[in-house]
């Protein structure tokens, strides 16, 4: 969502995050905390959380493996090897992916990864899509150089 290189988050995965502050409230009367973890350092986070009026707990991974254990983050090295996405299945053209994982923590705080989805897996998530997906011209991606080349940031519309 957010690499450590870059100017502000991804365009999508914020179009995708547009969405977390509403969820986040009904996830939580489910015992559920949605949290989003990028590599960027956290003072670039927040400063674009600010900029976006997000609330939702949005965690930084710089320094860490984090990301690049869930395969998600690449370095040169990764890309070169290629097959580096989604555990060893396909390629990614950037060195930050989309992907999303859900963990659970046991009374004995024992934590476990209990699914992962990787590339259009989450595309659920993408809730104009949802919306689009019923209108006459549906997505209107055709003659798009790529299929989310009209997605901005909502306050670049």
């Amino acid at each position: 969502m957010f690499g450590p290189d870059w100017e502000e988050g991804c365009p999508v995965c914020s179009m995708v995050a547009d969405s977390f502050d509403g969820n986040a409230v009904h996830l939580a009367q489910r015992d559920v905390t949605l949290v989003v973890v990028s590599r960027a350092r956290l003072a670039q986070i927040e400063a674009f959380k600010k900029r976006m009026g997000w609330k939702f707990k949005w965690v930084s991974s710089y320094g860490t493996d984090f990301n690049h254990d869930y395969r998600v983050s690449f370095t040169k090295d990764d890309a070169a090897e290629g097959n580096n996405y989604n555990f060893g299945t396909s390629s990614f053209p950037k060195d930050e992916a989309p992907g999303l994982t859900v963990f659970y923590k046991d009374e004995s705080r024992n934590v476990f990864r209990t699914y992962s989805c990787f590339a259009r897996g989450g595309e659920f998530l993408l809730g104009p899509y949802s919306y689009l997906d019923l209108v006459p011209k549906g997505r209107d991606e055709a003659g798009l150089p790529f299929t989310v080349a009209w997605i901005r940031h909502h306050d670049r519309y």
